[in-house]
């Protein structure tokens, strides 16, 4: 983050400051309302109705159907495509190409990463007193420069990219029980590393990957348990259901439908049991929870993303419109849902404002505070006029209002009447084209429509990449368990 920014996270953050003014008015701090917690929980790869509440019958998901049932449906909910440009959009409030302006998604050993000028949402609540904590997956750069323990979050436990990322000797690119690729023995990725804040602690071969989902439910409600005292926010980025599929050993063939709805059904287990240890706790009614996928569903692994078209990696409605439940009992309306298009660019926005917090005034943001569209004030619309669809660096569609423009072979769709984006009414409707098209070019002004434009911020990078674990199983210096 910048200079100044940096410093106001520090006098806002010091212990002494905090401790010396509830000295001075410890009647004027009993006063102050109590900031709400956050526990944003993110799913990898889950596909639009491969949950109850978005018309699943395939898998078991009831404390999601609770979920949803005591919370709001957000229906129109945008992520991206993939996985890195997701996640530095939700972090940064920013389309993923202004803030990770990457083609694809992020690597091990990629001198690149989220830049740490980069203002997180981490940041911003770390500078409002909160706890800040990541368990899971990370994907936003493996050097130490961008560690999450390096953007704001004062605790980290989990994968620094996919759980595919790996050799394939260790099982990384084969699921449970199956053969191992023929290629298994060649030089490849490096081994995937499990990390505590800046320290490996373990390699990840096959037995872990099955303790991944009971590992990171363990951790996030130990988290809870030590700041419930105090605001907290925690990230909670499942690398379930992402290929591999590693469901744990009480959940194999516990569905009846193969390892996607085992593994599916161990996430809903484990959004439960982070759910009631938040009632257990009694922190209910001060704690806004999200669940959502960092992307559509992979249909060539088991997701469904009916009634949507295309899947992960596509800028159709199946690749980056994800299944989204808020819940906050007594404060956003039970068993509600919201069609209005919002997406992950409007956490950072959304939960700063929540915190009376302030955002950083030095950059763009493209996110919006959606806490109307949350808490049910009446008449609340969506604030985005336009929303863009970026894959990579590449503009692919635009929306406004029910009409999508797909760039490439300009065709037009009602997602009002036609959600699956089946009929193209492009040459019925030649002014909304034309409409659409012109948009395009304003944004080419921007953040380009294919180059790299005057809006995209600067990426991070470091001189040279190196891995947490070498080929030969040696942890990087700096990184060794202590």
């Amino acid at each position: 983050m910048n200079a100044l920014y940096r410093m106001l996270v520090i006098l806002t953050c010091c212990p002494m400051i905090g401790t010396s003014l509830t000295a001075a008015d410890p009647q004027a701090a009993a006063s102050q309302p109590k900031k709400p917690n956050f526990i944003i929980i993110s799913i990898d790869d889950l596909g639009y109705a491969d949950i109850g509440p978005f018309g699943c019958s395939r898998h078991k998901t009831p404390h999601l159907d609770r979920m949803a049932g005591e919370g709001r449906k957000l229906t129109c909910f945008y992520a991206a495509p993939v996985c890195s440009p997701s996640r530095a959009s939700l972090m940064t409030g920013s389309y993923p190409k202004r803030a990770l302006p990457i083609p694809h998604v992020l690597f091990p050993e990629n001198p690149i990463g989220l830049h740490p000028d980069e203002v997180t949402i981490a940041e911003i609540l770390k500078g409002q007193g909160y706890a800040t904590g990541i368990v899971g997956k990370w994907h936003l750069g493996d050097q130490p420069e961008f560690l999450p323990t390096r953007q704001g979050f004062d605790y980290y436990f989990g994968l620094p990219y996919s759980n595919d990322m790996g050799p394939a000797a260790d099982g990384i690119k084969s699921n449970l029980g199956a053969a191992l690729p023929k290629n298994a023995g060649k030089k490849q990725q490096p081994p995937l590393p499990l990390m505590r804040n800046e320290t490996v602690i373990a390699r990840v071969r096959q037995k872990e990957q099955t303790e991944l989902v009971t590992s990171y439910t363990q951790e996030a409600i130990h988290f809870i348990s030590q700041h419930k005292d105090q605001p907290f926010f925690l990230y909670l980025p499942h690398s379930a259901v992402h290929f591999p599929l590693y469901p744990g050993e009480a959940f194999q063939g516990h569905s009846g439908n193969g390892l996607y709805s085992d593994w599916t059904e161990e996430v809903d287990w484990s959004v439960g049991q982070v759910l009631d240890a938040v009632r257990d706790m009694q922190l209910a009614e001060n704690t806004f929870v999200l669940f959502t996928s960092d992307n559509g569903g992979s249909l060539r692994h088991g997701a469904i993303n009916e009634p949507l078209k295309g899947g992960k990696g596509s800028t159709w409605e199946g690749g980056m419109r994800v299944p989204t439940i808020a819940w906050w009992p007594g404060k956003i309306p039970a068993g509600s849902t919201s069609d209005e298009v919002c997406g992950m660019i409007d956490m950072l926005p959304t939960l700063t404002a929540m915190a009376s917090a302030e955002l950083p005034q030095d950059r763009q943001l493209d996110g919006r505070d959606i806490w109307p569209l949350l808490g049910n004030t009446p008449d609340a619309k969506s604030p985005h006029d336009v929303y863009y669809f970026f894959r990579g660096l590449n503009l692919e569609a635009i929306r406004k209002g029910d009409w999508k423009l797909h760039l490439k072979n300009n065709e037009l769709y009602n997602l009002l009447t036609d959600i699956g984006e089946s009929q193209n009414v492009a040459a019925d409707y030649p002014d909304v084209v034309s409409q659409l098209q012109q948009i395009a070019i304003e944004m080419n002004k921007d953040l380009g429509t294919k180059d790299i434009g005057p809006g995209v911020r600067a990426l991070g990078k470091v001189e040279t990449g190196l891995p947490l674990i070498d080929r030969n199983g040696s942890v990087r210096e700096g990184f060794q368990p202590r």
